[in-house]
């Protein structure tokens, strides 16, 4: 291990500014390009048209970007009135018109060949790649955008997404071609405020899911003319069963197989429904025991269809999974435990014990479903509370468990000692939580709210935080395979310091995050004792657990990560012990090597650019600014151990 000096975070980069009649080279536009990449490409997949594939989508949006250099120096006079761009960018400026001018293009029709045909570059090959799946939000959006003019849709999205006021938006436009941004700002006050989904992952191209494609026709182009026969009459017989048809079963694809198991999986009659009372007299407290709950828990051609989607999503269904979740059809049938509308949607929540699966379709009757998998499998007790049925506008709805009788929202970094005020949240009759604001994502180091789940029952509160995924990851406090506790207000005030990590572990699968505070070591200066805490991810796949090893002096708000671990066992209930150190400057300017082990923890040994050694759980020894050691300590019973790093 190698301990860690957190400097404060560097000034920010001033741009050079642009001085009137002065051109713009190429380089400059470049730097502008490369720097914000990510919000450019974001700009461009907003920009063009929604008709097309998703993947191709994607595609186009980055080729747009890429493509948006000038070809030499630009002339100041065709750099836009508003050339103060980005933190005052000319560069950036410049290359969002170009890429605004590229999408209206492709979305009016005049570059039709530019957005059917592949771009030259990026090409990807043998899979399909398209963004993460939103909310009813989000898809309620994307429809009234697609309403828009090309020109409308440009001024909605300069607007929320480039915070530009109406006037800078039409200079945009102008600068873009558009022959009436009048009409066009205008026309983008039909579309309702929400901007912040404009920085959902749904329109992110930038951070995509993979899945395969047409495996079965690819294989068939290698295969002997002999084997690409049997196989086309294979398809053909499979095509040609008897059956009734896929006809009501919405954006399912066309049928690739018909035979009595794959009719029991997709049969809504065949659905397995708890009954209601089951769980107060199960052994096991998990989502075998969730009744069946919901307003249209009984409309047959919406579970029909939820189902056949599941077997069969087809090209205009937003398929999103965890890491690490199959997202293949049901092997048997699964498990009802809800349908009903929520938020503007259509919902259907099924499991089928290995995976929640959540099926949405706008209520409105538009085109167009989400289906999203979670893994849930040895699922029991806090890890099968709660369930996200649903994201608007920065709000998460959940359907909870029938062992869960209140249930509040709690801000982990809220004043006082025992965290902030509890929000109730109401239940409805179908188990369904009224909206509770998610987890802001902010930058790192302007962490400043963290919102959590509070859920109480007869053994007490539990409490569980969203990270982005169906199933919340549940939240404990204690030595490692202690098992979950009340989480009452020492609970709240352990994790008050430690809460904005959890931004690290965001769409990551985390079934449960643990805070052990293995140590408090009395500081050289005798001004105090500083907490050792270690926060421990488990996955619902079981690999890629993620370790953190933080240190807090008195008298600091946030704990600091001293040092970091993947796929180890430290600080797990396997093997619950941990060993971690820091470079520490005293008040006095004086620095030191500071380590910590846990509670079996006999010596402790540094070496490198520190060379320490002492009896007990603690070392403290004078250092030099930015010195790096290792640390390695023997426990109680002998055994040698590495320090986290």
């Amino acid at each position: 291990m190698q301990p860690q000096h957190v400097a404060s975070p560097p000034p920010a980069r001033r741009s050079r500014p642009h001085r009137p009649g002065e051109g713009l080279d190429v380089e400059q536009a470049e730097a502008a390009l490369v720097e914000h990449y990510p919000r450019l490409v974001r700009l461009a997949y907003l920009l063009l048209p929604s008709g097309q594939d998703r993947g191709r989508r994607v595609l186009t949006a980055h080729a747009v970007t890429q493509r948006a250099l000038p070809k030499g120096r630009t002339p100041s006079s065709v750099i836009p009135a508003q050339a103060q761009g980005l933190d005052g960018d000319p560069g950036y400026a410049v290359v969002r018109m170009r890429i605004v001018r590229a999408a209206l293009e492709a979305g009016g029709g005049r570059l039709a060949r530019f957005s059917r045909l592949p771009p030259l570059l990026p090409q990807v090959w043998g899979i399909r790649l398209f963004p993460r799946s939103g909310g009813a939000g989000e898809l309620a959006l994307e429809q009234r955008l697609s309403a828009l003019s090309p020109a409308g849709r440009a001024a909605y999205v300069l607007r929320g997404l480039e915070r530009l006021p109406d006037e800078e938006v039409r200079e945009v436009l102008e600068s873009a071609g558009v022959e009436n941004p009048y009409t066009a700002v205008r026309e983008a006050d039909k579309v309702p405020v929400q901007y912040t989904l404009l920085d959902s992952p749904e329109f992110d191209p930038c951070a995509l899911q993979a899945r395969p494609t047409d495996l079965m026709r690819r294989r068939q182009h290698t295969k002997a003319a002999l084997a690409a026969a049997a196989a086309a009459v294979v398809c053909a017989a499979l095509v040609l069963a008897p059956g009734d048809g896929w006809g009501p079963d919405g954006a399912a694809a066309p049928p690739y197989a018909s035979n009595p198991a794959m009719r029991a999986a997709l049969d809504p009659a065949e659905l397995v429904r708890a009954e209601p009372d089951a769980w107060r007299t199960s052994a096991r407290l998990d989502f075998s025991v969730w009744p069946a709950r919901g307003t249209l828990a009984g409309d047959e051609r919406l579970l029909r269809r939820a189902l056949a989607v599941w077997a069969r999503p087809g090209r205009t269904v937003q398929v999103s999974a965890t890491t690490g979740t199959p997202s293949g059809g049901p092997a048997g049938p699964p498990r009802l435990l809800y349908a009903g509308e929520v938020d503007g949607a259509r919902v259907v929540l099924l499991h089928d014990g290995l995976r929640i699966v959540r099926y949405a379709e706008p209520a409105t009757g538009a085109a167009g479903a989400a289906l999203d998998f979670a893994r849930a499998d040895g699922a029991a007790d806090v890890t099968a509370s709660a369930v996200v049925v649903g994201r608007a506008d920065g709000n998460v709805r959940y359907l909870l468990a029938p062992w869960v009788e209140e249930a509040a929202g709690r801000d982990l970094l809220g004043g006082g000692r025992s965290g902030s005020r509890r929000e109730p949240l109401d239940i409805g009759p179908d188990g369904v939580t009224s909206p509770l604001a998610g987890p802001v994502q902010q930058q790192p180091g302007a962490c400043t709210s963290w919102n959590a789940l509070e859920l109480t029952g007869e053994d007490g509160r539990r409490m569980v935080t969203d990270l982005g995924e169906l199933t919340p990851a549940a939240l404990t406090v204690g030595e490692p395979g202690a098992g979950p506790a009340d989480f009452g207000p020492r609970s709240r005030q352990a994790w008050k310091p430690l809460a904005c990590t959890l931004a690290t572990m965001r769409g990551q699968g985390v079934r449960s995050v643990n805070a052990w505070r293995f140590a408090e070591q009395p500081l050289p200066d005798g001004t105090g004792a500083a907490a050792w805490v270690c926060t421990r991810s488990e996955t619902w796949r079981g690999e890629g657990a993620q370790v953190l090893a933080q240190f807090r002096p008195p008298g600091v708000e946030a704990a600091a990560v001293t040092a970091k671990g993947t796929d180890v066992t430290a600080c797990g209930a396997r093997d619950p012990q941990a060993v971690a150190g820091v470079l520490w400057k005293a008040g006095s300017g004086a620095w030191y090597l500071l380590a910590a082990g846990g509670p079996r923890t006999a010596s402790i040994t540094a070496s490198g650019g520190v060379r320490a050694e002492a009896d007990g759980r603690f070392l403290s020894a004078p250092a030099e600014q930015g010195a790096r050691a290792d640390l390695r300590a023997t426990l109680t019973d002998g055994s040698k151990v590495t320090g986290l790093g």
